[in-house]
């Protein structure tokens, strides 16, 4: 597999060897030991399906107490993933890195613990699966203003995004609790 680190220390965009003939391909989207020689030390404990229609965007999502390294694959359609570095002590606090990843790519981004998380579609629909490091906990859950001027992710976007009630109502960085 081919590791690039993103301009955020340890994030990295993943593309996996992929063996294909006429029958169709065959890749393995997690090896503990070649994440682990990549510098990706994980236990997965949950792994999550999602679906998301057109012009949705979800995010930014992060936990606190329960915080979760997420690896993420898009199985159908195409995202624009992004993480967002909310470690205040990080010489990139505040800063995001985003990526575009596809089905037909098949490359995966690894979101370690200490960054927000969020997506939006890129087509008429978009499927991903995503391991993570640390069960679900809502109690615990954040949200980061997906929209926040101080951030200022440039989202490809066409209009005005669809988002859940918990999403628009994210709150701006400065207002955040965040990691130390």
């Amino acid at each position: 597999m081919k590791v690039t680190p993103t301009r955020l220390p340890g994030v990295m965009l993943i593309e996996p060897r992929v063996f294909g003939d006429s029958r169709g391909f065959f890749f393995e989207s997690w090896n503990e030991r070649d994440f682990a020689q990549a510098g990706i030390h994980a236990r997965f404990v949950q792994d999550n399906h999602s679906r998301s229609g057109k012009g949705v965007l979800r995010g930014l999502h992060y936990q606190l107490r329960q915080p979760q390294g997420k690896l993420i694959r898009v199985i159908a359609g195409e995202i624009f993933d992004v993480a967002v570095d909310i470690r205040r002590s990080s010489p990139s606090f505040g800063k995001w890195q985003g990526v575009r990843l596809s089905a037909e790519s098949r490359g995966m981004l690894w979101i370690p613990i200490g960054f927000a998380h969020g997506f939006c579609v890129l087509g008429d629909s978009a499927e991903m699966l995503y391991k993570v490091t640390d069960c679900y906990a809502p109690e615990d859950e954040r949200c980061l203003l997906w929209n926040d001027p101080e951030i200022a992710i440039a989202w490809p976007l066409e209009g005005a995004p669809m988002l859940s009630a918990k999403d628009a109502a994210g709150v701006r960085l400065h207002d955040a609790e965040v990691f130390p």
